[in-house]
C-alpha cells in the first residue's frame, strides 16, 4: 500500500492510504493503523514520516564510485542527517548563504523505513524490519563536506532541508524485492542520474544488517541508501544547484519527489 501524510483542511496532520482506487484514511500511527472508508482530503502533502533518525549511507553504487575515482569501500561508509534537514515535497531546498556553500549537490536515494524495533538482525531476516520505501534526495554541500569539514562529511550534509523525502512510503508487500528498481534525478527537465539499486554495492539487507549491529533502530529510522551515477560533482563542468532549480527524484514503484531551490535569506533564529 502507499501511504501519504498531510494537513487537511483543517490543518490537522492525517494518514491515508491509497487502496480501492483513492487515499483513504488511516486510523492509529504508521506503525498500528486501522483503515477506514473516509476519503483524504489533501490541503497539503508532508514527508511521510517523522524520522526518528536519519542514517545515511555513502559510496554504495558501483559506477558512483568509479565516477568518483575511488575504490568500493569494504564496508558501509555511514554517517547522519539531522531532523532539521527534513523537508516536505514541493518544497524548497534553501542553498546555505550565512554559512555560505557555492557547490550544493543532488544525490536521488533509495530511502529504507524501519517498522520495528530492532537490533542485531541477519540479512536473512532484515526485510521483516522494514515497514517500506520512499524517495530521498540526499543534498550535500560538496564544499563543506569534502574541503572544509575536517575530515567528517557532517556539516556539509547537515544543513536544513538537505533531507527531501517522499511522496509516499510504499510498503513491503508492494516491493519484495527493493534491489530491483530504476532510481533517477531530473533537474529542469533534464535527467542528470539514472541508475538501478542492483548496482548497490552492499543492498538493502546487508545495510539493514550493517546499520543494526550493535544498535537499536526504533521504528521511524530512515536509512538513505546511496547515490547512482551522475552527480553533480562528476559532470565537466560540475553542475551545482541554483536558485530556481526544480529537482525531481524518481524511483520506479515509489513516484516523483519534486523540490525547487532557493538562497537562504536573513537567519530566522538568532
Amino acid at each position: 500500500m502507499k501511504i501519504i501524510r498531510f494537513l487537511n483542511e483543517q490543518g490537522t496532520v492525517e494518514l491515508a492510504g491509497y487502496y480501492n482506487n483513492d487515499y483513504y484514511i488511516l486510523e492509529g500511527d504508521l506503525f498500528n493503523y486501522t483503515r477506514t472508508n473516509r476519503k483524504a482530503v489533501v490541503k497539503k502533502l508532508l514527508a511521510p514520516l517523522e524520522p526518528a533518525a536519519i542514517l545515511c549511507i555513502g559510496l554504495n553504487y558501483k559506477k558512483h564510485a568509479e565516477e568518483s575515482n575511488l575504490p568500493f569501500p569494504q564496508w558501509p561508509v555511514l554517517f547522519v542527517k539531522g531532523n532539521n534537514a527534513l523537508q516536505h515535497p514541493d518544497e524548497p531546498i534553501v542553498l546555505p548563504r550565512y554559512l555560505r556553500s557555492d557547490e550544493v549537490d543532488y544525490e536521488c536515494e533509495l530511502a529504507v523505513i524501519i517498522g520495528k524495533r530492532c537490533k542485531n538482525v541477519t540479512e536473512e531476516n532484515a526485510l521483516d524490519y522494514v515497514l517500506g520505501y520512499t524517495c530521498a534526495n540526499d543534498v550535500s554541500a560538496r564544499d563543506w563536506q569534502l574541503k572544509r569539514g575536517g575530515g567528517q562529511w557532517c556539516k556539509g550534509k547537515f544543513f536544513d532541508t538537505f533531507a527531501p523525502l517522499g511522496p509516499c512510503i510504499v510498503t513491503t508487500d508492494e516491493i519484495k524485492d527493493p534491489n530491483t528498481l530504476e532510481i533517477s534525478t531530473i533537474l529542469n527537465g533534464e535527467r542528470v542520474q539514472q541508475g538501478y539499486t542492483e548496482d548497490m554495492i552492499f543492498n538493502i539487507p546487508a545495510l539493514v544488517a550493517f546499520v543494526s549491529a550493535g544498535t537499536t533502530l526504533e521504528p521511524g529510522t530512515v536509512i538513505l541508501t546511496g547515490t547512482p551515477q551522475g552527480v553533480g560533482m562528476a559532470a565537466n563542468p560540475a553542475r551545482w544547484l541554483k536558485a530556481g532549480d526544480s529537482v525531481t527524484i524518481s524511483i520506479s514503484g515509489i513516484g516523483e519527489l519534486t523540490n525547487t531551490v532557493v538562497e537562504e535569506t536573513e537567519p530566522i533564529y538568532q
